[in-house]
């Protein structure tokens, strides 16, 4: 089983050229799978429905949630699929099984004043500081995920358009615009504390944003120089990369914009996908009924 494990893997990489993430993801729900079977004395070959059904009773028993059964179950699914392709079994059992339906969980985004203390929190006097108000000025501006951030060459940009070629799940291609907040964030970037770092550390580097040694910056690292940045702040929640994505997109709809721009604008495959953010538009609509209409 080891060895089709590593030929679906390796296949998620080179040919569905799936992120490293998911692919751990994909990785760590099969061998999950695989230490079950094991502790059941079951071939990976000769699993069926039936025993489908009890590693999904021994989930559930776990207490994980729907929406990570559903995520395991698409994982093996996918596994089964490949090794069905492959000769290897004459039947997906998992192609029969039902996808538990997903728990719709509102996503959390922030307020606009949030975001100016946020916005004003580093210290643009300083490279880093620079640095770190640019990190926060393109995830806002852009919708983009963090992934994506750290893989902004500075060839991606076109300051001319204010647009910035971005590549995303998938290797798919999308251009994102950003404003003059942003544009004046990267310009004061590229031409003084970017500059700075790296003739300090007589280095030279295609991404935009770089870390303290001048080096391309990891998702990881953006993550805690935004944790940083919050605890600084002193704002009483957590504030993720990804909540800046939520607060760009539920903005955007709360202030009139179409949701199919929105799924362009995010790259999402599906418009499904994007309409979580109408039911945060929804709740904000039932907020304004309820302070503004004399009888609730």
């Amino acid at each position: 089983m080891d060895l089709e494990i590593s030929k679906f893997l390796d296949y998620l990489n080179k040919q569905k050229n799936y992120s490293l993430n998911t692919s751990k993801n994909y990785e760590i729900d099969i061998l999950e799978f695989k230490q079950y079977i094991n502790e059941k004395n079951i071939n990976y070959l000769d699993v069926d429905y039936k025993f489908i059904k009890n590693y999904l009773m021994f989930l559930y028993d776990r207490k994980l949630s729907r929406n990570t059964v559903a995520r395991k179950l698409s994982s093996l699914r996918s596994f089964y699929k490949f090794l069905f392709n492959n000769n290897k079994i004459e039947l997906n059992p998992f192609k029969y099984v039902s996808t538990p339906k997903k728990e719709k969980k509102l996503p959390k985004y922030l307020g606009v004043e949030e975001l100016e203390i946020l916005f004003n929190t580093p210290d643009v006097n300083t490279s880093l500081g620079q640095r770190d108000r640019l990190i926060l000025e393109v995830l806002y501006a852009t919708g983009i995920r963090a992934s994506e951030l750290v893989n902004i060459k500075i060839e991606d940009i076109d300051f001319y358009r204010k647009e910035i070629r971005i590549l995303g799940k998938g290797n798919k291609e999308r251009l994102v615009p950003f404003g003059e907040y942003c544009f004046d964030f990267i310009d004061l970037f590229l031409t003084n504390g970017r500059k700075k770092i790296l003739e300090k550390h007589h280095k030279l580097c295609d991404y935009l944003i770089i870390n303290e040694q001048g080096k391309k910056m990891t998702v990881r690292g953006v993550e805690l120089i935004i944790d940083g940045i919050v605890k600084k702040a002193c704002l009483k929640k957590h504030v993720s990369p990804h909540m800046l994505r939520h607060s760009f997109a539920t903005h955007l709809l709360n202030n009139g914009c179409d949701l199919l721009t929105v799924q362009e604008l995010l790259g999402h495959e599906s418009l499904e996908t994007t309409s979580i953010y109408t039911h945060v538009s929804n709740e904000k609509l039932r907020q304004v009924i309820r302070n503004c209409l004399p009888r609730k």
